[in-house]
């Protein structure tokens, strides 16, 4: 799995806390910004930089922060293909993995600690769409991504 980090000057610890759990675990990932407190870069910038890198597939997935992750939230969302979750802890982590589908993780370096950021991001890596769903849940959820899928394409076909 590729994966994509960033955020802007709120995120920056949380984002080097993760950088450190995604090295000693060999993840492969990329920082995409902000590496320097001296030039940084806002979340609108970060979030249009990486969100159509997950959307043409060149990376599987992306850890955005910023200082409530709804910036970081708003933006990705703006790219079709791309579901980004802003999340506060680890069960919304999950949860946005395995009912959403989300591909990127969304977090807020004023509300979540860097340890938690990082509790956050190994759920959101580890937790595949639809996993420990019954059978019939699963189902509906394959049934809802097609709908979305189509919302969508009405939406970005114009």
């Amino acid at each position: 799995m590729k994966i994509a980090i960033g955020s802007d000057k709120s995120g920056f610890s949380a984002k080097e806390a993760i950088k450190v759990y995604l090295t000693e675990s060999g993840a492969d990932f990329d920082d995409l910004g902000t590496v320097d407190l001296n030039q940084v870069h806002p979340y609108y910038q970060v979030a249009s930089e990486v969100a159509p890198l997950v959307q043409n597939g060149t990376y599987d997935r992306a850890i955005l922060i910023c200082g409530t992750g709804a910036g970081m939230c708003v933006v990705s969302n703006k790219f079709k293909g791309v579901y980004a979750v802003a999340c506060e802890g680890v069960y919304s982590a999950k949860m946005a993995r395995t009912i959403n589908n989300a591909n990127i993780l969304c977090m807020g370096g004023w509300i979540v600690g860097p340890e938690m950021a990082v509790e956050m991001t190994k759920t959101f890596l580890a937790t595949d769409w639809c996993q420990d769903l019954e059978d019939w849940r699963a189902a509906n959820m394959h049934k809802f991504a097609l709908q979305v899928s189509a919302i969508e394409d009405k939406i970005y076909d114009k």
